[in-house]
């Protein structure tokens, strides 16, 4: 097991159309409808590949605009689709490389010499423009920003262009803040949406943006509808299939997230988007280890490495490094933790991850002096993070260290300070949303929290903080046991037999037999 952790942790995408309402279906892609000046012959890829674009397909996306430009030179709005493609993920606070700018920069001004034949294309040409100009100059928090006021701008300007309306909420979304926990953005796209929902149920990019606004703990039960309906929607492609699931690991429904990120890993391997089949993978190992199938995780995980993706995409280099580091937190093994091997090859967060594990594992495998190495390590990426200005992983890597330092010093036996750290760093981690690349934390900060409540002998403590992880971690395997173990030692028992029922009932398709499941059935019959 510990070479397999090891190599994976080593391997680190002329005339109007039909009029506006009237939905077509455009293969596995789902159902919109675009209108613009474009040749009757290349509609249907047209629609084609902005139905790509509201699910993030990049990759194919752009070779459909291509596609069509080569039947149709004349098509600016084609090169304003392979311009809002290169913009990559909206939500992911990344953007565009500068590689990929020098693509749509090019995009943007062939479209505006071949030139719209209407002035609403000129307006979307324009539009994508204000996001890549001065690109180079201008930071993405302000192209993100500039890029809302853009799109906003162009709905107002055409109230019935529902397509405009759809692209506005999207790019609103994007400027959402993770330490804004009002989700203001958020809940302002949500609006939008919701009334373009209600006209077009089947329109697959109402239904994609709808899950990234509900995408937190305060509104995911309100995303459920669009997640259990969004993959049926565009199963071709990868992004639809996977999306579901960030609503899913919000409401704690595994099941439903493993299968719908096997779907969307085996598409994205046939079409060799491996930024997708990694990021689809981290999410169904997340999810498995739940339920307690472990078996599945480690296959998962394996076969994600197996398919050899050398992707530049972020969503590889994290689920590269978190893949393991879950395998092995996530079942306890504290010694597989800080055996992982070195971080090598990726960027400082996902580095961070590495370490920590590492770092938590040494710690509660009572060797300091590994910790320590660990978590010098970690201080390490945290200054990388912070010098580089990246303010929201500095801040995660910062509870990472907080973390490894309290369980650091309750290895020491100085308890009352390792229980300040492990607070401070679960009340930062409550005020900073996870990331959309990720399922979930390595291990929830007030959970651990728990642990160490439980560990010294604070058990009715303990119980407090788990449950209050619960609310923004529902139904993970290790907060049921945390909180079934801390009420019991508390005298609670029929809590903690509740507690342990709730851990059997999830892990119902468990495929090994962990010690802990084994505990849990024996003192329910008891």
């Amino acid at each position: 097991m510990k070479l397999r952790l090891a190599a994976a942790a080593l391997l680190l995408s002329s005339g109007m159309a039909n009029a506006q309402h009237n939905h077509a279906g455009h293969g596995g892609v789902g159902a919109v409808s675009f209108a613009n000046s474009c040749a009757p012959a290349v509609q249907e890829d047209l629609m084609r590949g902005v139905a790509m674009l509201h699910s993030f397909w990049y990759g194919e996306g752009e070779a459909t605009f291509r596609s069509v430009l080569a039947r149709d030179p004349g098509c600016a709005i084609a090169q304003w689709g392979i311009a809002s493609l290169l913009m990559n993920n909206p939500l992911g606070g990344v953007g565009a490389g500068q590689a990929d700018a020098v693509k749509a920069q090019t995009a943007i001004d062939a479209g505006r010499v071949t030139g719209a034949k209407t002035q609403r294309e000129r307006d979307y040409l324009e539009a994508v423009g204000l996001y890549y100009k001065d690109f180079a100059t201008t930071p993405e928090a302000v192209r993100q920003g500039n890029r809302a006021k853009a799109y906003e701008a162009l709905a107002a300007r055409y109230p019935d262009d529902d397509e405009a309306q759809i692209f506005s909420a999207l790019y609103i979304a994007g400027t959402q803040s993770q330490a804004d926990q009002s989700f203001a953005a958020y809940r302002k796209s949500a609006v939008i949406l919701k009334a373009e929902f209600a006209k077009y149920p089947e329109h697959p990019g109402i239904a994609h943006y709808l899950i990234h606004v509900y995408d937190a703990p305060p509104l995911a039960a309100e995303g459920l509808a669009s997640a259990r309906l969004y993959a049926g929607l565009a199963p071709d492609a990868p992004h639809a299939l996977h999306m579901p699931s960030h609503i899913f690991t919000r409401v704690g429904a595994w099941e439903e997230s493993a299968a719908t990120n096997a779907r969307s890993f085996k598409a994205a391997v046939a079409s060799r988007e491996f930024g997708e089949a990694f990021h689809a993978s981290d999410y169904m190992v997340y999810a498995d280890l739940q339920l307690g199938r472990d078996k599945a995780a480690l296959a998962a995980m394996e076969a994600a490495f197996a398919v050899g993706g050398r992707s530049p995409a972020p969503t590889v280099g994290y689920a590269a490094a978190a893949m393991p580091a879950r395998y092995a937190v996530e079942r306890g093994d504290w010694r597989a933790a800080m055996l992982l091997s070195e971080a090598k090859g990726g960027t400082a967060n996902t580095e961070a991850m590495t370490w920590f594990a590492r770092a938590i594992g040494a710690a509660r495998s009572g060797d300091v002096a590994a910790a320590e190495l660990s978590a010098a390590e970690l201080a390490a990426r945290q200054q990388k993070l912070a010098a580089a200005g990246n303010a929201y992983w500095a801040r995660e890597v910062d509870i990472q260290q907080r973390a490894a330092a309290a369980w650091i010093a309750f290895a020491r036996k100085d308890t009352n300070a390792a229980l300040l750290a492990m607070r401070a760093a679960a009340d930062l981690e409550d005020r900073n949303e996870k990331h959309i690349i990720t399922p979930g934390r390595v291990l929830p900060a007030r959970e651990l929290l728990g642990d160490m409540l439980l560990e010294a002998g604070q058990p009715a403590k303990a119980l407090v903080e788990y449950e209050a992880s619960q609310l923004r971690e529902p139904n993970r395997f290790r907060g049921y046991l945390g909180a079934a173990r801390a009420a019991d030692a508390a005298g609670e028992k029929d809590k903690a037999r509740g507690y342990y029922a709730k851990l059997i009932d999830l892990a119902k398709t468990a495929d090994t037999a962990r010690p802990e499941l084994v505990a849990a059935k024996a003192y329910v019959a008891r």
